[in-house]
């Protein structure tokens, strides 16, 4: 700063009697503004206490899928798909005729060359069966006398789906590139926990509610880890979705027995009384409940503890609590638009049971009771409530560790001569206030300024 002599010449002052000291000079004060001072110890500490607590978790989610792990044969594969004589076709439709009175429409396929008719079911035909389609068909030597032995059965979709698996696939490692291709090896490590742990163990089980905790926190492991890479960032979204998963079951696990509900009300679950005699249909659900969160659960935890992070790496010197209070302030959009995701989906899941249950007429608290529509409103607000305690758990669980995660100093201040500042003059003195001070004065007072500038941002963030 000049100041104004008596001799009206100009004086040059201290640059800090007009304006703070830069931060560095005070980093040891107790200002929240300040630069956290993290030593190498404390963040041993820390990784030791969060191996404490992971390293025994996963530890007992291995010894508990080797324990639960079913034994010997199970129902999976045990009742063979058709009777005997019985054989399965694929055929191409080749014409579709007019309908007649009685409902029947003549359909005719190709079958190994050979044109044959084959009868399909009213409502397929109404709903977009067209030449060029091809279908699963059912051969049924005994209806011979009835002139078609080709029965439908379903649609042959393999092309379109894998065309929209390759596409899914490329979007994914295109966007996320190296990120992307490790979530979708987590993805096909957690559905072969599916298919080679969970639905085996689940048929044979008498804890079907333990078999999809333990297949819920191995798929937990195996997505975060593989996608994330393992860190101190990754295992406090692991902590972050464990705890948001024990919210889940317990509230879950009230909720089902309060509200009566059996899970025995659907087709799908009485025809699994036959193959698996004694199966219990209420754990069966209180599974499916918690099964369903788990994975809009790693969505939150994962991006809230990413948003702390990355407000951490823009400004290190922000203290935990207004790294909490920032980062809850995405997520409270989060909460926000995860109070009509989960609805949507599982109202999207249930249309046609909503459609069909509105037919009857009733009070409409009765219609939202009844079993299969009460099943899913549950489903959906446990799931819902879980994730919205989630997020602030995370949240400070993530604000405790950025600062001393490694790299958590990586925000400390650029060299002035690389720092971009409005207030720094060119050579020729340009950018400048126009006070009439001399060029080396005024860069001067740039360079000071630019040093500053991280912390008048901080002042403002």
């Amino acid at each position: 700063m000049l100041d104004e002599r008596t001799d009206g010449t100009r004086a040059e002052q201290p640059a800090s009697a007009d304006r703070r000291a830069p931060v560095h000079s005070h980093a040891h004060s107790h200002s929240h503004g300040g630069p956290l001072d993290i030593g190498p110890a404390e963040r041993r500490r820390v990784r030791a206490l969060l191996a404490a607590i992971v390293v025994p978790l996963a530890a007992l989610t291995l010894v508990a899928l080797i324990v639960l792990w079913p034994k010997g044969e199970t129902p999976v594969g045990s009742r063979p798909l058709s009777d005997k004589g019985v054989e399965y076709v694929k055929g191409k439709i080749t014409s579709v005729g007019q309908t007649d009175k009685n409902g029947q429409t003549p359909v005719k396929m190709r079958v190994s060359g050979v044109e044959v008719p084959v009868h399909v079911p009213a409502e397929i035909v109404a709903n977009g069966l067209e030449p060029g389609d091809e279908i699963l068909a059912m051969f049924y030597p005994k209806a011979l006398e009835s002139g078609v032995v080709y029965i439908f059965q379903d649609f042959v979709r393999t092309g379109p789906m894998l065309a929209l698996l390759l596409l899914y696939v490329v979007a994914v490692i295109l966007v996320a590139r190296i990120k992307g291709l490790m979530a979708l090896i987590g993805l096909g490590v957690s559905l072969g926990v599916v298919g080679a742990f969970m639905i085996p163990a689940l048929t044979v089980s008498s804890h079907p509610v333990m078999v999809v905790l333990v297949a819920s926190a191995a798929m937990m492991f195996a997505s975060i880890y593989l996608a994330h890479g393992v860190s101190i960032r990754t295992t406090t979204a692991v902590l972050g979705t464990f705890s948001g998963l024990l919210i889940t079951t317990g509230l879950a696990w009230w909720a089902v027995e309060t509200s009566n509900l059996t899970g025995a009300l659907s087709e799908e679950a009485r025809n699994l009384r036959t193959p698996i005699p004694g199966i219990d249909l209420q754990a069966l659900l209180l599974g499916g409940i918690i099964l369903a969160g788990l994975g809009a659960l790693n969505d939150v935890t994962i991006t809230q503890v990413s948003t702390v992070w990355e407000l951490h790496a823009a400004n290190p010197r922000l203290a935990r609590r207004r790294l909490f209070l920032q980062g809850m302030a995405v997520g409270r959009d989060h909460i926000a638009s995860t109070v009509y995701t989960l609805a949507f989906a599982y109202v999207g899941t249930a249309i046609t049971l909503l459609l069909s249950a509105s037919i009857i007429q009733r009070p409409t608290l009765e219609l939202l009771q009844l079993g299969e529509i009460a099943e899913e409103i549950v489903r959906t607000l446990v799931a819902s409530v879980g994730l919205v305690l989630a997020i602030p758990l995370t949240t400070a669980v993530a604000a405790m560790l950025a600062p001393v995660a490694p790299g958590g100093q990586t925000g400390a201040r650029e060299p002035a001569g690389e720092r971009e500042s409005p207030r720094r003059p060119d050579a020729l003195g340009r950018g400048a206030p126009a006070d009439g001070r001399p060029p080396a004065a005024r860069a001067k007072r740039g360079a000071h300024a630019a040093q500053d500038a991280p912390a008048d941002d901080d002042a403002h963030g």
